[in-house]
This record gives C-alpha cells, sequence and structure tokens, in this order.
C-alpha cells in the first residue's frame, strides 16, 4: 500500500486507485496561515471510512488513524464548506460517463427512509407510522441509483413536504432534468406543485391492486436498492448524529466511498 503509513490495512481502506480518484477534490488550505498539516489527507478519509463501516463512535476509532479529534475536525470542515456534496456530485459524473451515460440525468427517482435515532440530542419527530421518535432520510437518485439529493429532516414532517425540500434545493440545477418517478405516498397536490414550480413531471408509480404481498415495482426498486447500500454502512443503521447536516454528510460520504470503488475497477490507475 503505497502513500499509506505503516499499518495493516482495513477492509474500508482506500486502494491508491480509489484515492486518486478523490484526492484532486480535497481543497489544500493556504500554505501561509495556520499550522502545518501533519497527518496526510488519506489517512484521515480512512479514519471516516472506517467509522462509517464499522459504526464505531468517534472516541473509539483505532489508534493506527490519526487522532480522532483531528479525522472529526476535517469531517465537520468539509461538511461545512460542502465538500462532502462536491466530490459526491464529481464522482457522479464520473461514474456516469464511464458507464455510458449523459453527466447529468434527464430523470430521478424519488423516496425516504425512516430510521431510528439515539440519546444523541437534536432534531426528531414522531413517526406515527412506526409510533417511535425518528428522523427521515429523504433522497433523489438518477436511475442507476447514484445520490443527487440528501435532505434528512424530522419524522413527523410528511413525505409531500419532505420531498418540497429535497426538490426546491436541486432546483435549476440539473438541466437536463424532466421526470421524477415517486409512490402514491407523494401523489395529489405535489403533482401539481413539482409541474408549476420546477417544470418537471412527478409520476406515480403504483402497486397493482389486484397483486398480494411484496411487488418490485418499475422504477421504485431502484432507490430501494440505493437504501440498500447504505445500510452495508453501520453508522448509518440509525441516525447517531446531533446536526443533520452531519447525518447529510455521512450518507454522501458512503456514496462516494461506493462510488470511488466502482470507478477503480473502471478507471486505470493513470489519470
Amino acid at each position: 500500500m503505497s502513500e499509506q503509513t505503516e499499518r495493516l490495512p482495513y477492509p474500508s481502506d482506500l486502494s491508491d486507485k480509489e484515492w486518486k480518484l478523490i484526492e484532486p477534490h480535497i481543497p489544500n488550505p493556504p500554505t501561509n496561515r495556520g499550522k502545518k498539516r501533519v497527518h496526510p489527507y488519506r489517512e484521515i478519509l480512512n479514519g471516516i471510512f472506517y467509522l462509517l463501516r464499522s459504526g464505531c463512535a468517534w472516541r473509539m476509532l483505532p489508534h493506527e488513524f490519526p487522532p480522532w479529534q483531528t479525522v472529526y475536525h476535517y469531517f465537520r470542515l468539509w461538511r461545512l464548506y460542502g465538500i462532502w456534496e462536491r466530490i459526491n456530485a464529481a464522482l457522479r459524473t464520473e461514474l456516469r460517463i464511464a458507464n455510458g451515460r449523459e453527466p447529468e440525468p434527464s430523470a430521478a427517482i424519488l423516496d425516504s427512509q425512516s430510521v431510528k435515532t439515539t440519546e444523541t440530542r437534536g432534531v426528531r419527530g414522531y413517526d406515527a407510522g412506526k409510533k417511535v421518535k425518528r428522523r427521515k432520510r429523504h433522497i433523489l437518485v438518477d436511475t442507476t441509483g447514484l445520490i443527487l439529493m440528501v435532505v434528512v429532516h424530522a419524522a413527523n414532517i410528511q413525505d409531500r413536504d419532505g420531498a418540497k425540500l429535497v426538490l426546491e434545493q436541486i432546483k435549476g440545477t440539473f438541466s437536463r432534468l424532466q421526470l421524477i418517478w415517486a409512490d402514491a405516498a407523494y401523489a395529489g397536490q405535489l403533482v401539481d406543485w413539482v409541474k408549476i414550480t420546477c417544470g418537471w413531471v412527478l409520476e406515480i408509480v403504483r402497486r397493482k391492486d389486484d397483486v398480494k404481498g411484496f411487488q418490485v415495482l418499475p422504477r421504485r426498486w431502484v432507490v430501494e436498492r440505493t437504501f440498500g447500500w447504505l445500510g452495508r454502512y453501520r453508522r448509518l443503521s440509525k441516525d447517531y448524529e446531533g446536526l443533520t447536516e452531519s447525518s447529510q454528510a455521512f450518507i454522501y460520504a458512503a456514496m462516494i466511498h461506493i462510488m470511488s470503488r466502482r470507478l477503480a475497477k473502471i478507471e486505470p490507475l493513470s489519470r
């Protein structure tokens, strides 16, 4: 493992190829300000990805990594400056192009996932369906399941209102976007709101009444698969974060980890 400190690797560590894909998107601070950085960015990222995959607390980060305070500092700093979103967008574009697609999507799928919270302070709400205090993760993905936008909010916000929080943020971002698929929870006035406010078509994918039990719904399975990918990261099994912004950053970080591994299998090492 070149460019790596002397230690045994963890399964979540970045390979040389994966690091070369992410490295150009990590901002370097001005050289004439502050202390000189001691720990390499690659090891800081490895610490964040270890925490994501293992589900451990910051203070339980193995000692082979930089001090947990340093790793947390950069996670927070990159959250504040929107770096996680930018890396997610850059790798998503690269992966779409590598798969023979246009850089931007013309269609997307919308859905939410309700997750339990812990005793950590922060925004949460009562989910009447699950009868427990939770948060909701609202995600918009392209037709391959790559995340376009994430918004985490209290579970007492209805899906239609949560959808507006997502769609208002991406309005004007994706010039090719025309169509969004969603389930019956988003039917009703939201369809007209999307058309009038955003200029997109919101198409509701409904279950067939004559089919009992589980059924795979067209297009809807794509976003469910994305939630399945995120489920491999134990830090996301519940919402442990005090701030919803940190919850969103961890979801983007998980997708960055997933996409870098896929791209590394396609891209040559020299860039």
